[in-house]
């Protein structure tokens, strides 16, 4: 078995399992974050569900620890509320970014597995642990079960050869992974690195790398634990663990040798984290400001790499640097070391710890036509704010920031650019009730086509960030694509049982259920794509919402407006106009049995 195989099998019961099993997996810690927590605690109080073991059970306040939005606040009160009546620990405002809290306090060790709400929970795959982003259902069956259902997924094999060129950092390491296979040829599939030049990174280097997994479409990326990643994991948890290795015969859907010596560092373009560049070729490149943090960079590694860029100089004029620590333990390490000091005396805001520009965060948010370069995971339209947004390193952030323009630290300029910063705004889409848009449940579907070729149309673009707080149903509707170009519109002209078909990672990004909901709320009856976001297809499933796998719908030739049926057990697709036919994957058993009984936690 591989190495996911392993783990899932041990936490399954079973002496082995193989990709296409489906299986309850026993999960060791079991997390609910801040915006998130509330729709867990709501499903399990609509459900009248008890918590299966509140020492295996957390909530972790990351996503805006300063509590400063109301609909924020009124969620984080919710959970401590949740939190007193159940016996359940929470990592509130001062503790930070709870999938490193699950690694540094030891509740996650090699070996072991966990799920959050939030979408990078398979950073842990970097301590070769099982983590899982899932949505609010799933979040809920879990704290009530103390298990989840699980698909395996194939594996694929990375060996890493050669070694990495001098001053290359985890941040280029993973921007030319993403360079290399994109937003979606890992899609739906679990990943292993090896090779001499992967075992010699770093526990913060692993993490950089693994956070990315879901930018790449991977379920996760595994490193098999070194024997510093273990020590580590050992002097920080009181659980007895062995670690967990592929076995020398695990069968591998694929293999890939990469030479690393060719490495580069990296900056991905705005809007798509796989679009990368040689640094160099954005020389010169002006910047409004410049984020420096997140669960991808915010390790004391990442912190380090800044404050030797920064010792003894200011940021440009102009361009605003933000700094915040991953966690609290290593906010302290900063200031103990003297990085606080080195960072304020450049001019940089330096935040509480927690996850910052995510999610519409604490900081890091940017303004309509801002341009900044972070070294966050996603650069998203709207992730971020309402700018554009180039992913980096630290190192390279650090120095653009000095010189406020995009550069290498090799070339900050004696002389800082200047700019001004221009602003715009953006108007907000209206919905329907929901009693007027929800369709009866069916297993033959008929709907009007609404034909987006698009490939990877994020969460974000789907239901933007800003939005995340709503918890009704009823709302979610009027914000449907409203951050998708072109489709701003949608949900003032998409009608009960229409039709949406799209290309390829359709629901890529986030864990938010609220993107599937709102098509819900609108009435929408069916979503067909060529492939889905791995988590995306979770919630969808978990909340019966119909969707359909047709890696041949680009080619049907359906247009707008279009007639179409589909019967959701055999997979077949007809276009009522022309009256051809295609195939889509049927339902699998667990598929259908949750969608007719009315969702996972029906």
């Amino acid at each position: 078995m591989t190495l996911l195989e392993k783990i899932v099998a041990a936490h399954a019961g079973y002496q082995a399992v193989r990709p296409g099993d489906i299986v309850d997996i026993e999960i060791d810690a079991r997390v609910a974050r801040d915006f998130g927590g509330a729709n867990v605690v709501k499903n399990l109080r609509d459900f009248s569900l008890g918590v299966d073991n509140p020492g295996k059970t957390l909530f972790t306040f990351d996503c805006n620890p300063t509590g400063s939005d109301q609909k924020y606040a009124v969620n984080q009160h919710i959970c401590r509320i949740f939190a007193r009546e159940n016996g359940i620990r929470i990592y509130d405002i001062d503790a930070g970014i709870g999938t490193h809290i699950l690694i540094d306090e030891g509740y996650v060790y090699p070996g072991a597995t966990a799920v959050s709400t939030d979408s990078h929970a398979n950073i842990l795959g970097a301590v070769g642990a099982f983590g899982q982003g899932m949505g609010d259902m799933d979040i809920a069956a879990a704290w009530h079960k103390g298990k989840v259902w699980f698909k395996i997924p194939h594996s694929v094999r990375i060996n890493l050869t050669g070694a990495f060129p001098e001053n290359l950092t985890s941040k280029d390491i993973v921007l030319n992974l993403l360079n290399i296979f994109g937003a979606s040829r890992l899609l739906g599939l679990s990943v292993e690195i090896y090779g001499d030049a992967a075992e010699k990174l770093s526990i913060d280097d692993r993490i950089t790398i693994s956070s990315m997994a879901t930018e790449m479409g991977a379920i996760i990326i595994l490193f098999p634990p070194s024997e510093e990643v273990i020590g580590y994991c050992r002097k920080r948890t009181k659980s007895d663990f062995s670690p967990v290795f592929a076995d020398k015969d695990a069968v591998y859907s694929e293999v890939f040798d990469i030479d690393v010596t060719s490495f580069n560092p990296r900056v991905s373009l705005p809007g798509e984290p796989h679009n990368t560049v040689v640094a160099d070729e954005l020389y010169g490149r002006k910047i409004d400001s410049a984020f420096i943090g997140s669960c991808t960079n915010g390790r004391m590694n990442d912190m380090r790499s800044a404050a030797e860029i920064l010792r003894g100089r200011r940021v440009a004029p102009g361009v605003i640097l933000k700094i915040v620590p991953a966690t609290d333990k290593i906010w302290n390490e900063c200031l103990t070391h003297g990085l606080i000091e080195i960072f304020k005396n450049a001019g940089a805001l330096v935040s509480n710890a927690g996850c910052a520009g995510c999610a519409a965060g604490q900081v890091g948010q940017n303004g309509p036509g801002e341009v900044t370069i972070s070294t966050g995971n996603r650069n998203f339209p709207g992730k971020q704010g309402k700018g554009s947004v180039f992913l980096a390193s630290p190192a390279i952030v650090a120095a653009s920031a000095v010189a406020g323009y995009i550069t290498v630290p090799e070339r900050i300029p004696e002389a800082p650019a200047l700019f001004e910063t221009p602003v715009a705004g953006k108007s907000i889409k209206t919905g329907r009730s929901l009693s007027e848009r929800t369709p009866d449940k069916q297993v033959v579907i008929e709907g009007k086509a609404w034909v987006i070729g698009r490939d990877n149309i994020d969460t974000d673009m789907i239901f933007h960030n800003s939005h995340l707080a709503t918890t009704d149903i009823t709302e979610m509707g009027q914000y449907t694509f409203g951050n998708l170009d072109g489709y701003e519109k949608f949900a003032e002209n998409a009608g009960t049982g229409d039709i949406v078909i799209a290309g390829k990672n359709f629901g890529s990004g986030s864990s938010r259920q609220q993107a599937v909901d709102c098509f819900r709320s609108l009435g929408i009856s069916l979503i067909i794509a060529e492939s889905f976001g791995a988590i995306y297809e979770r919630n969808a499933i978990n909340a019966a919402f119909p969707i359909a796998t047709c890696p041949s719908i680009s080619g049907a030739g359906l247009k707008d407006g279009d007639m179409v049926t589909i019967n959701l057990i055999s997979g077949e697709i007809k276009n009522l106009r022309n009256g051809t036919t295609f195939k889509a994957d049927p339902f699998s058993e667990v598929q259908l049995e949750i969608y007719q009984r009315g969702g996972l936690l029906g």
